[in-house]
């Protein structure tokens, strides 16, 4: 099981939003650079980050922070916010981003997310962010009535690295991992689960890591990081 420490980045300082909330936001780290370092430093072998403000816009927009990050740190990079084409894609993987997270323009533009993953394949991560059990895109601020599972089966055949699986009202709480849902949609495709929103302690690690024969192979850890209700070094002994 893979764990991935998350670092949002909006207007260009790492925080931690609330259900997805811009105007509920908690700073972290000025300097999302020193950030990425100390998480490869403390021994993480991945990282996840968001361009938030990129997730709204529709396009890049922390593009200059991003690769300062990938220079300064040798650990893959997964990317999500604002790839919204294909020139964006080749772009962030020619400069050394190791996968891509599309999550509206999948949404909105299907076709897309198939054709990248038959020219990239297995670099590109579905980014499924799901509010009352509705995919939600434009960084969270629209929610659609589409039904996450339905939308998630679409791309069973493609050939994607994993669905990055996010239940937004829990997102930045702390109130616990929504492993039923997560586990109901690692049911229901054939393509690797990574977990997102909502841990809170080294509980949901061992919850999250004893579900991977189920096809979840990984976790994205943010607020309970953050505010230091996970000691990452006896989390990442869990996960290795």
């Amino acid at each position: 099981m893979i764990l991935y420490p998350a670092i949002d980045i909006k207007d260009g300082k790492c925080v931690r939003l609330r259900q997805g909330n811009l105007n509920d936001e908690e700073i972290f780290n000025t300097d999302p650079v020193d950030q990425a370092k100390k998480f490869e430093n403390i021994g993480f072998k991945n990282l996840h980050i968001v361009d938030l403000n990129g997730a709204v816009k529709g396009q890049s927009i922390n593009t200059e922070i991003i690769k300062n990050i990938r220079k300064k740190i040798s650990i893959p990079i997964q990317l999500g916010g604002g790839i919204r084409d294909m020139k964006s894609i080749k772009e962030w993987l020619n400069i050394g981003i190791d996968r891509v997270i599309l999550g509206t323009a999948a949404f909105i533009k299907p076709n897309l997310l198939i054709e990248s993953c038959k020219i990239y394949p297995n670099k590109i991560i579905l980014g499924i962010d799901s509010r009352s059990g509705k995919v939600a895109t434009d960084g969270w601020t629209k929610t659609s009535q589409k039904d996450h599972i339905e939308f998630a089966v679409k791309f069973r055949e493609v050939s994607l690295y994993a669905i990055i699986f996010t239940d937004i009202s829990r997102d930045g709480m702390m109130e616990g991992i929504n492993i039923k849902d997560t586990i109901r949609l690692a049911d229901s495709v054939d393509i690797p689960i990574i977990a997102s929103g909502g841990i809170k302690n080294i509980d949901d690690i061992k919850l999250i890591a004893k579900n991977k024969n189920r096809g979840i192979i990984g976790a994205i850890l943010g607020k309970a990081y953050y505010s230091g209700s996970i000691d990452p070094i006896e989390a990442l002994k869990i996960t290795s």
